[in-house]
């Protein structure tokens, strides 16, 4: 998570002081968050936010950010490329192999 980002743990209240302007409180809320994927407006509801009561500063959860650029991704859902191996070279005609070294 970034520095603003308060880190919320289960025992804790979900709420933390504003880091933009000192003066609020960023409190955990679930918002529809917005994003534009090529020319099409992808609309997210239930997507987490801290955002500040007083200056209405918005921070999004690292993780949730990730997980959703993850699955908006072009590639998603495709297979990978596997390499192909190649065998051993064959030996090269007209010789013989090398007898064992005892």
């Amino acid at each position: 998570m970034n520095q603003e980002t308060p880190v919320q743990h289960p025992s804790e209240p979900e709420r933390a002081p504003c880091h933009h302007c000192g003066a609020g409180v960023m409190h955990l809320r679930h918002i529809t968050y917005f994003t534009w994927l090529g020319e099409e407006l992808i609309t997210v509801p239930d997507f987490p936010a801290w955002i500040c009561d007083v200056c209405g500063k918005r921070v999004y959860d690292d993780y949730a950010v990730a997980q959703l650029a993850m699955l908006l991704n072009p590639e998603a859902g495709k297979p990978t490329r596997r390499l192909k191996r190649t065998g051993r070279p064959a030996p090269p005609k007209g010789t013989r192999p090398f007898p064992p070294l005892d």
